[in-house]
């Protein structure tokens, strides 16, 4: 998974002024479009377009400073078709103007070209397991929210403690398949997993595949394949976002596996009265990398 960053990387910089065709260089690098921009957004801690986007307007910047060509056939030059989306981008990356840019010198801000590499970590092993699962059903209770990567999603709590607490009981009772008990589901996340992007939350269980959906709730079909099952237990939500986390840093790159398109379930197995701990598990759907 390294070296395949590596190379989409270079890649960038070899096409910077072009659009990259993601999904071939994945195919050619025996992956998948999803799991590499998973991938790179969880390493790099920004989307690939985004970082698409500095890099073009980091060498933009120079060809804007040297000022041996209009701003027109620069824009035309690194992609955009006008100066004034070439302005808007260049603006958002540099917080000024081609214009005052070119008056002043500055300012700008540099986006380095990035360089994955594996480091010696993982002295705590990951405690996991592949389990293989027939298609299923989740069914509960769904909200559109917010991505949120660290602390509590207060968008998630509200969702939650709107249901009343019979609620709760009665979907605890549908529960007829793995993972067990009251689940919290997240469906529909972007490839780039950009924070504040919209995905779908589900407060639900799992069911059989031919369980009909009791009235009033939401369903989510899950498809048969192979899940990694990791454990994480303490001080709740931070171990769990950890473990999600390094699930990237550790894991993927050290093991034979890849994400697959579908929804990521936690089951909490266990959990302090106030929930400031609790013991859990984080279920992503993968496939032979």
């Amino acid at each position: 998974m390294i070296s395949a960053l590596n190379r989409l990387v270079d890649l960038v910089e070899q096409h910077l002024t072009e659009e990259l065709d993601l999904g071939g260089l994945a195919a050619s690098l025996g992956t998948t479009e999803y799991h590499l921009r998973r991938m790179f957004s969880s390493l790099s801690g920004m989307p690939l377009s985004e970082y698409v986007r500095r890099r073009r307007m980091t060498v933009a910047a120079a060809d804007v400073v040297r000022g041996e060509d209009d701003l027109l056939s620069i824009a035309v030059r690194h992609g955009y078709g006008s100066t004034e989306a070439f302005g808007r981008a260049f603006r958002a990356v540099h917080g000024a103007s081609p214009g005052d840019v070119r008056r002043d010198g500055g300012p700008l801000r540099t986006q380095p070209q990035l360089r994955f590499r594996l480091t010696v970590e993982g002295s705590i092993p990951m405690d996991t397991r592949i389990v293989e699962r027939p298609a299923f059903r989740l069914i509960g209770y769904a909200a559109r929210v917010p991505l949120i990567h660290h602390g509590a999603n207060p968008h998630i709590q509200q969702h939650i403690a709107s249901l009343p607490a019979e609620e709760h009981i009665r979907l605890k009772a549908l529960s007829t398949a793995e993972p067990a008990g009251l689940l919290q589901i997240t469906d529909g996340v972007d490839p780039d997993a950009v924070e504040g992007t919209e995905l779908t939350y589900l407060h639900g269980v799992a069911v059989a595949a031919d369980t009909p959906t009791p009235g009033g709730l939401d369903a989510v079909e899950v498809p048969g394949g192979r899940w990694a099952v990791f454990s994480a237990a303490g001080p709740y939500p931070q171990t769990l976002q950890t473990a999600w986390a390094a699930t990237a840093t550790e894991w993927f790159p050290s093991n034979p596996w890849r994400l697959r398109p579908g929804p990521s379930i936690v089951a909490v197995l266990d959990r302090a009265d106030d929930f400031s701990t609790a013991t859990c598990e984080l279920w992503l759907p993968i496939e032979a990398a």
